[in-house]
């Protein structure tokens, strides 16, 4: 099997239009960084999800957000009395055994100006379209857990989806993850698949060391001099910044196109994070960013009707 369309390194052939890519999985309308998140963002048009990757203590590429375990799982009803509830404090065996899903549909229960911050958006519309009681009945099941990055990589292989692997390095520096995801990637042979992105720069350094032909995108979130050539020092193939490093959060609410145009002119890509806002959404496209990373597929795939 072969995708028309992927994210390649720097001077391959350029995805068709702005990727709608979910962020974490469509993580508005499914627990976030599970399989069950990863699959709804196909029900968007999304042709790439975005997850996160950690080392549980005895070494295996587990997929959360967090270093803690605690927002997003039952960790502490599971494992009461543990001094600490990060992830690399925990086997994967130990991993295996908590549930990841019923948290979401407590966050659901509350008001909406008392959820987790990317919820309190949800409209009801939303609620009402995209996550039925079904739905909800799955995800408080307790049978919704956290995947490791093979999982998911074989779900987005079946699925025909790129994956944006974000290695969550900092503060805890796993040694040997950039190492353990390249091989797991050449190992499936997904390397056309996938990019690998960072906030730690010297990951993707790691990656380049270790791989020619899998593409990396530099994170951050604070404004880059010179982006376009910084990627080109790092043989990086995308940039990555978030809404306020574009100036979309500005005094000026307007997006600065310098960084943006000078890195697409060096025939690299531009994906931002993390955009909920469709006015934001249109002023990206319009700037003829590579791709939207976004808790709503959704309001992406809808813009992106619109043009």
């Amino acid at each position: 099997m072969a995708l028309e369309l992927n994210p390649l390194r720097a001077g391959g052939k350029r995805p068709a239009g702005v990727l709608n890519i979910a962020h974490r999985g469509a993580r508005a309308f499914a627990p976030e960084n599970t399989l069950a998140a990863f699959e709804k963002a196909r029900h968007f048009g999304c042709r790439m999800f975005e997850l996160d990757v950690h080392l549980s203590k005895d070494g295996e590429l587990i997929v959360h957000h967090d270093d803690q375990l605690t927002r997003c799982t039952d960790v502490r009803v599971k494992f009461p009395g543990r001094g600490r509830y990060a992830v690399a404090d925990f086997t994967g065996d130990e991993l295996r055994r908590l549930d990841a899903g019923s948290w979401y549909v407590d966050q659901l229960a509350l008001p909406a100006g008392r959820r987790q911050g990317f919820l309190q958006g949800l409209t009801d519309e939303e609620r009402e379209q995209f996550v039925s009681a079904r739905d909800l009945a799955r995800y408080a099941s307790g049978e919704i857990g956290l995947p490791t990055l093979q999982q998911a990589l074989e779900l987005a292989r079946r699925e025909e989806l790129m994956v944006n692997i974000e290695l969550k390095s900092l503060p805890c520096m796993y040694p040997g993850m950039a190492e353990a995801v390249v091989e797991l990637v050449e190992w499936l042979g997904m390397e056309s698949y996938v990019l690998i992105s960072s906030f730690d720069h010297e990951q993707l350094v790691s990656v380049r060391r270790r791989s020619d032909s899998i593409a990396t995108g530099v994170l951050t979130g604070d404004r880059l001099a010179k982006p376009a050539a910084y990627l080109e020092l790092l043989d990086a193939d995308a940039y990555h910044p978030n809404t306020d490093a574009v100036g979309l959060n500005s005094l000026a609410r307007k997006l600065d196109p310098c960084g943006i145009a000078d890195v697409l002119a060096a025939n690299r890509a531009v994906n931002v994070w993390t955009c909920n806002d469709k006015d934001q959404m249109r002023q990206l496209i319009a700037a003829d960013v590579t791709g939207v990373i976004s808790d709503f597929p959704n309001r992406v795939r809808a813009v992106l009707l619109e043009s």
